[in-house]
């Protein structure tokens, strides 16, 4: 991986990186990709993908609401509010 490469990735996720961690940022980038493409030689045909790799099961329960229904007493921390609604200042123009 080029120090080019990695200086833009830093500007494009607003990153200053001093030239010390852009070495080390190019020296581990490069070093993730290798890893990757060994990863990519493994033939994986006819394997089924996992969401996890061990073997349990969730519990499920129902979808019951057990807590709401409370809204008034929500509304009553609000500093403002109108028709129900928390109101907020303005913070986009």
């Amino acid at each position: 991986m080029e120090k080019q490469l990695v200086r833009k990735i830093a500007r494009l996720a607003r990153l200053a990186l001093t030239p010390e961690q852009e070495d080390l940022a190019t020296t581990q980038l490069s070093n993730t990709l290798k890893w990757i493409e060994q990863l990519q030689a493994v033939n994986t045909d006819g394997v089924e993908p996992l969401a996890s790799v061990a073997d349990i099961h969730l519990p499920l329960r129902k979808d019951v609401v057990n807590d709401g229904n409370c809204a008034e007493a929500v509304l009553a921390n609000a500093p403002e509010q109108a028709q129900g609604y928390f109101v907020v200042p303005k913070v986009v123009e």
